[in-house]
């Protein structure tokens, strides 16, 4: 199924896609993602990524990004302590991998777009999203949407439409050390 962004109806329709565990192309403020829910259920969370990772052709277990749609709400998932110089960043381009507050030996990427209508999805749907490029394993991100349309047409559930993203650039990434930060992956935004 194909909507568009504009659409009256799109932000209900992508959260209620989301919310019945199905796959969706999404534009966001950097690249379109391809997203899933990252529900509580972890049967169902492992299901979700699954489906992405078979989308894309991706055997490793790397881990998503998981979507937030508040900055504060970062405090859900890590008990870390995150300067405001970092979270004034947000909402933006800015990944932040913290220690997740469920399993303090993992990491979780964390990260609160500057979209308003994203972030709406994303509190319609209760719970954080997966976001990871739209892409096929190992190939460049997919940038206009007929390419989208013809490589994942039949593959994801819903793919919305918002134009072509012509020269996105990913998110940037750091993570969080006990008082300090390390860049991982220089993107949109330059620190």
């Amino acid at each position: 199924m194909i909507c568009h962004k504009s659409d009256d109806n799109s932000v209900e329709l992508v959260a209620e896609f989301l919310k019945n565990n199905k796959v969706v192309i999404i534009p966001t403020d950097t690249v379109y993602g391809f997203s899933a829910i990252a529900c509580a259920d972890s049967v169902q969370n492992a299901k979700n990524q699954d489906k992405i990772r078979k989308i894309k052709g991706r055997s490793e277990t790397k881990p998503f990004i998981h979507l937030i749609s508040n900055p504060q709400d970062i405090f859900k998932y890590t008990n870390q302590n995150i300067s405001n110089e970092i979270l004034n960043f947000w909402p933006g381009p800015l990944t932040v991998i913290v220690s997740n507050k469920s399993d303090e030996k993992q990491t979780i990427a964390l990260r609160c777009p500057n979209d308003d209508w994203l972030r709406k999805v994303i509190s319609l749907c209760g719970d954080a999203i997966f976001s990871t490029s739209v892409n096929l394993s190992g190939c460049d991100v997919l940038e206009d949407e007929q390419s989208i349309i013809e490589t994942f047409g039949n593959k994801a559930d819903l793919i919305v439409l918002d134009g072509d993203k012509k020269g996105g650039v990913p998110s940037t990434i750091v993570k969080i050390n006990d008082n300090s930060f390390e860049v991982i992956r220089q993107g949109a935004l330059k620190i």
